[in-house]
């Protein structure tokens, strides 16, 4: 029960800080878009290393799904 308790906080803990994120939701997607040339399936709020960022999985022109991390700040890939 505690480990749920933890989880759900961290979801809310990350859906505020991705709220005043230089990168927004959008702006993420359209980063990944260009990076991988493909089809942005979904674009979810994370953390990575304490640090906000932007989880995106794209479908390919080949057909391959790929996820990729994008820094909330900077809009940089990791």
């Amino acid at each position: 029960m505690n480990r749920l308790l933890a989880s759900s906080l961290a979801v809310l803990a990350l859906g505020a800080g991705a709220a005043w994120a230089d990168v927004d939701r959008d702006e993420a997607a359209t980063i990944a878009q260009r990076a991988s040339n493909g089809r942005v399936l979904a674009v979810d709020a994370t953390d990575i290393q304490g640090r906000p960022a932007w989880r995106v999985k794209v479908v390919t022109g080949r057909g391959e799904v790929r996820v990729l991390l994008i820094e909330a700040a900077t809009g940089k890939l990791l």
